[in-house]
This record gives C-alpha cells, structure tokens and sequence, in this order.
C-alpha cells in the first residue's frame, strides 16, 4: 500500500471536531501549562481562600474584649458577625461578573486590597459601628477568591481532574473555622483584640504581593461564555447603529445601490452571531460592561443548578451551625476556655480536610469509571457518605445533649465534617461541570445560597438551641440533610435531562 492512499481507518481524522466554548483554541492555554506551574497556582489560591475561612470566625474569641473596650451590646457583636456572613454570601455575584470580562488576576489583586484596607481599619476601630461597617468591607473583599478560586482551576484542569482539585482547594478555607479560634483566642490572651485584625493585614499583604508578583492570569476571554454574550452584543450594536446611520443618510437609499450595499437594521439583527478572534481584539470591553445579575439569573434558570445550589447551601449551613453552637455548649457546660474551644474544634476541620481530598479522588474516580462504562455523572460518588451523614449527626446530638467525655464529640465533630465535605465537594465539582464557560457565574450563585442559608442559620441558632437542646437541634439537622440528600439523588437521576432542556430553551431564545 502507497503511503498516499487513503484507507477507511483514516477518513474519521478528516472530520471536523466541534468543541464546547471551554475547549475553544486560544492563545498559551493555561490547560497546556506544566503541573508545576498548575500546583504552583492551586497553592496560591488555596493559601488565599484560607482568608475566607479565617476572617469568619477568628474574631469569635475576641468578642468579649471587643464589647467591653468599645462598649458595645451583645447585640451589636452578633451583627457583625451575621453582616459579614450575607456580605461575604452575596458578594461574589460582582466579583465573577467582573472577572468573566476583566480577567481573574484584577479580581484578585482588587479583592485582597479591599480586605487588607478593611482589616487595617478594624484594628483601628474606636466605634463599634466603624468595626461593623469595616467588618462587611473585610466580607465583601475576601469573598472573591473563595469563588473565583474554582474559576481558575476551571481554567487550567479537565473536567476529570477537577474533583480532586476542587478537594485540595477547598480543604483550606475549611480549617478556618478550626484554626479562627484557635489563632485568635491566642493573640488576644497574648496581646488583644486588635492584635487578630493586624494578623489578617499582614496575611493580606503576603497574598496580595503573591497575586501580584507570582500569578500568572488563567482567564481566557474565548472560553467565557458571559464574556462572549456581551461582546456579541457590543458588536451587534455597533452594527445597528452603522445600519440606521447609513438609513437616515442623505445619500442615495440602501435599495439604489443594487442591493450591495449598507444592511438595514432588520438585517443586522436576523443575523447569527459568531465572535471572530479578530473582533475580540478588536472590541474592548469595560467595567461598564459588568452586568452582575444576567448570568446570576440564567444559572437559575436551569432547573438542575437550583436543585443541587440549595442543598450545597444547606450543608454549609449546617457547617455554620455546628461550629458555632458547639462553641457554646463547650464554654457553657464544659467550662472551655476560647483557646481550648479551638483545639477541640479542629477535630471538625481535619474531617473537613481529610474528607474534602478523599472525596473529590473519589468524585474523579467514579466519573471516570462511569464514562468508561457509557456516561455518568460524579454525584454517584456522594452515595457512600449519603449512608452516614445523617447518623453521624444524630451521634453528635446525643453525646453533647448527655454531656459525654469530650473524646465522643470530638470523634463525632471529625465524622460530620468528613461526611458532610465529602458530598459538598462533589456538588461544586458538579455545579463547575454542569455549567460550561460560566463556572465561575455558577460558583459565586453557589456562595449567594450558602450565605444565605448561613445567615439564617446563624440567626436561629441560639434560639432554637436554648429551646430544644442540642439533642433535638441535631435530629432536626439531621432530618434537614436527608431532604438535602433527596434533592441530590433527584439531579442525580433526572439533572441531566433538565439540563439538556434548559439548553435547547436557551438556543431557541438566544
């Protein structure tokens, strides 16, 4: 055989590839890029979602120090803890839609300004209601990386590496609640309240010169679909307003130059739009061109991203809650100092850890085995913890409510948070996957329902554990995960369909 015969064998490599927007060819493709660089990015990122993590409980050992030198009532301190909650929730929201048009590096460096000013500012505070104002800035700037974090990894690793990824990223901020008390029940025993605030501004210096010196920016404006709706945009009225121009011209009308000439306005928009390389070089967009709630409404818009969101922001919810009440119960009834506290919560957050990266291997390994063996989706993998997560709340309800040896709440405390992580790191995996060229959209809707949810939490909390005990407030959760738990199984058998549907209302709108 001549090598310049053609064989059938060979005729399949002559057919055109269609691929989704986020494998569009573009320019140094950070997917391309060596493992050494993509750690080096997971590493920094990972180091700077800690502040999300850290800010939201480290100030919970200063409280009594902060109300007695600033003067301020009990229920002034819980509001600065709910505000920054539903601040650092919501705020997200802006922060994607400026980083799905601007780039995920002017994100960063932005938000971790912003943190660092509101630290700086909170250590200075000699008002309680300057403290509470600094306190929701601190919020909104160490909102972003916890979002757009996922973003990036979105950038750089496949769909069948990104549960791994996703694990060891989120393990980070999920020792914030464990290591919070415990650095700062430290610094203000040692020195004071505002010693914990100077700490966050020296952490937000480091990471801020980090971002700045040592990333590189994983954005892609070919593989962003927010960013290619507005451009589309831009582009089509540019051409609208060029057609009515040459309509209202004085010269001779369209129709007298033999039909070559100038569109009209109804042409231009029957027209399908396809985004050239040239035109997005060509075409620079603005921050006057964030537009923070379109892609906010079209992730709810699809019926499987609303019935994973809300049980992803029960389970941090959940997280919220127990943190918090078990903090209580401790000082209460077991006589633990803050610091104390804090050592007894980490058994929490090395559950978070440990189930965070073994859940998202396995959340990697099971999609790969069922697209080996004809398609599947990576919730499969939350089945194995489904089995657990409610005993094990159940478990810690009665041993704090029959006030045990501390050694059962500890073991209890490390089996929810495993059980508990090991899921929601398949859901956000999920949530990123479900939503090609807009993962980072879809991530910071995820971070509005989990403020929320968590804001919520916060608020009925106490009141329901003065009330029913922690007995009858963990049952209670317990129950509130098994719904969560449903609505899973629920995207797991029928989100795939939804999702097919929702895409296909979206092309015949679009």
């Amino acid at each position: 055989m001549h090598p310049t015969e053609t064989t059938p064998a060979s005729q399949p490599l002559e057919v055109k590839i269609k691929l989704d927007i986020e494998h569009a060819v573009v320019e140094d493709d950070p997917r391309t890029w060596s493992n050494v660089r993509k750690n080096a990015i997971l590493f920094i990122i990972s180091g700077a979602s800690m502040i999300a993590g850290l800010c939201a409980n480290i100030q919970n050992p200063a409280n009594a120090q902060i109300e007695q030198q600033l003067h301020a009532s009990p229920g002034q301190i819980s509001l600065s803890l709910s505000l920054f909650i539903i601040v650092q929730g919501n705020f997200p929201v802006i922060w994607s839609a400026v980083s799905e048009i601007k780039g995920r590096k002017v994100v960063y460096l932005l938000s971790v300004s912003l943190f660092t000013v509101g630290s700086v500012v909170v250590a200075v505070s000699k008002t309680i209601g300057l403290l509470i104002g600094m306190r929701a800035i601190q919020a909104a700037g160490s909102s972003a990386v916890i979002t757009i974090g996922a973003a990036t990894l979105a950038d750089i690793f496949e769909p069948h590496q990104r549960g791994t990824m996703m694990g060891v990223y989120y393990s980070a901020p999920l020792l914030g609640p464990s290591l919070g008390p415990i650095i700062g029940g430290a610094l203000t025993q040692g020195v004071s309240w505002r010693a914990v605030f100077w700490f966050l501004v020296i952490w937000g210096g480091v990471m801020f010169s980090t971002f700045l010196f040592l990333f590189k920016d994983t954005f892609r404006k070919e593989r962003s679909l927010t960013y290619q709706n507005v451009l589309k945009r831009r582009i089509q009225d540019r051409k609208l307003m060029r057609a009515e121009q040459a309509a209202q011209s004085e010269e001779k009308p369209v129709s007298e130059e033999g039909g070559e000439g100038q569109p009209t306005p109804k042409d231009v928009e029957a027209q399908s739009m396809v985004v050239s390389a040239a035109a997005i070089k060509e075409v620079k967009l603005s921050f006057a061109d964030v537009h923070p709630f379109p892609p906010y409404l079209r992730i709810l818009s699809r019926k499987n991203n609303v019935a994973i969101l809300i049980p992803s922001g029960l389970l941090f919810a959940f997280s919220f809650s127990i943190t918090y009440t078990c903090a209580r119960t401790l000082a209460l009834y077991y006589n633990y100092n803050a610091l104390k506290t804090g050592l007894v919560l980490l058994s929490y957050g090395i559950g978070n850890l440990i189930g965070s990266i073994l859940g998202g291997w396995w959340s990697d390994r099971t999609l790969a085995r069922l697209k080996a063996a004809n398609g599947g989706m990576r919730l499969h993998s939350t089945k194995i913890a489904m089995w657990w997560l409610p005993p094990s709340i159940v478990g810690y309800a009665w041993v704090c409510q029959e006030r045990v040896h501390i050694s059962a709440i500890c073991v209890m405390l490390f089996l929810t948070g495993f059980f508990s992580i090991w899921i929601y790191a398949s859901t956000l995996a999920y949530i990123v996957d479900a939503n090609t060229g807009q993962s980072s959209s879809a991530v910071a809707t995820n971070s509005s329902f989990r403020g929320v949810f968590a804001f919520v939490a916060a608020e009925i909390a106490v009141p329901l554990q003065d009330t029913m005990g922690d007995g009858g407030l963990y049952t209670l959760w317990a129950c509130v995960m098994l719904i969560g738990e449903l609505m899973i199984l629920l995207v797991l058998y029928k989100g795939k369909q939804w999702r097919q549907a929702s895409i296909e209302k979206e092309k015949g709108s679009g």
